[in-house]
């Protein structure tokens, strides 16, 4: 039996974004082109998730083959350059208003979510349920003016950075082998943030942020302490893992951490390669429950924004993962909390009911 998906990360609006001539056909035909569009993410029984609003950097053409540089570890990515306001803010807009546009194209098989009361109606009706979530805050103004008016629109989580600097704080570089320990935390700014999003009742995501930073919201928020998309640093020693340290904070704070499938953070060995089997998955799975426990713990799988294990694919590969996780002995109460109650009871002691 396969069992509902809630999914703490993609970056499908990504797609969208770079490709906007052709997003009815990204959308709703299920042409098989990147890991999610309407018809497979029925058949693959994804019941919603975290959409990301995600600003690209501007293209480099003398910059290195990052991806190159990831499948051959030891590397050490350069932090890109910060996106000013006023270029950023114009693609955030567009990115939400394609998140808008999935929802009126859709037919009523896709909604908008604000809420847990919204994202139970819609998995009782077989709805997938999008929630509008910012990798970055970019979109955001220093002085929080259009924090409210976001909010207003549908915001309920952001990340203060992705992996490069903003007016809120400095994000995790990608490195292997690295400790997340890289540099400074929030800024001023970054500090009224977490008040603000605690108001607002907005999720902070943990997942890019360096450990300083990861520190500076664990010290001032008092919300649980969220990673949507992250893994554990002692199976795989990347920078944006989590240490057992941080694992144990987000344990004591009612937090989790949603498993991240890109396969950089999941193999042993850093690479970038998608053969490689479901032990790295289970062993990071099982090194997460230990040490958060199974109340506290979900998948965030990034589709369509990384090379995931060639065993998922893409996301009609769900139904495999859960028949590799029940064959290493996971059984039917624990697949549930994984699948989706975990994420959904997190959420509701972010947001409220």
């Amino acid at each position: 039996m396969t069992l509902p998906v809630f999914d703490g990360h993609n970056d499908f609006l990504l797609r969208l974004l770079r490709d906007p001539a052709r997003r009815e056909e990204l959308w709703l035909t299920g042409t098989a082109q990147g890991h999610l569009d309407l018809p497979r993410m029925k058949a693959g029984g994804f019941a919603g998730g975290f959409f990301a609003v995600y600003i690209p950097s501007p293209a480099d053409p003398q910059a290195p083959d990052f991806e190159a540089m990831m499948d051959h570890p030891p590397y050490d990515l350069p932090l890109p350059a910060p996106v000013p306001l006023m270029a950023a803010l114009p693609v955030a807009m567009a990115m939400a208003g394609h998140l808008f546009w999935m929802e009126a194209a859709s037919g009523g098989a896709f909604r908008v979510v604000r809420s847990v009361a919204d994202i139970r109606d819609c998995m009782a009706q077989g709805v997938i349920a999008g929630i509008l979530h910012m990798e970055g805050a970019e979109g955001i103004d220093p002085d929080l003016v259009n924090l409210e008016a976001w909010h207003a629109m549908g915001l309920r989580s952001l990340g203060p950075v992705w992996s490069r600097p903003t007016a809120f704080g400095h994000g995790v570089p990608f490195r292997f082998p690295s400790t997340p320990d890289t540099g400074a935390g929030l800024t001023d700014a970054g500090k009224r943030l977490v008040a603000e999003c605690n108001r607002l009742r907005i999720l902070i995501d943990l997942s890019h942020l360096n450990e300083a930073g990861f520190d500076d919201v664990a010290r001032l928020s008092d919300a649980p302490l969220i990673a949507t998309h992250s893994n554990a640093h002692a199976v795989t020693g990347s920078s944006r893992n989590l240490t057992d340290r941080q694992l144990a904070v987000i344990r004591e704070s009612g937090g989790m951490v949603g498993l991240n499938f890109a396969t950089v953070f999941l193999r042993r060995d850093g690479r970038r390669s998608p053969e490689m089997g479901w032990s790295p998955m289970l062993r990071h799975l099982d090194h997460l429950i230990s040490h958060l426990g199974e109340d506290h713990v979900g998948f965030g799988s990034d589709f369509d924004g990384a090379t995931v294990p060639s065993g998922i694919g893409d996301v009609t590969g769900l139904d495999a993962l859960q028949i590799a996780l029940r064959a290493h002995g996971y059984d039917t109460p624990l697949l549930e909390k994984l699948c989706h109650a975990n994420w959904i009871t997190a959420l509701e002691r972010t947001w409220g009911a």
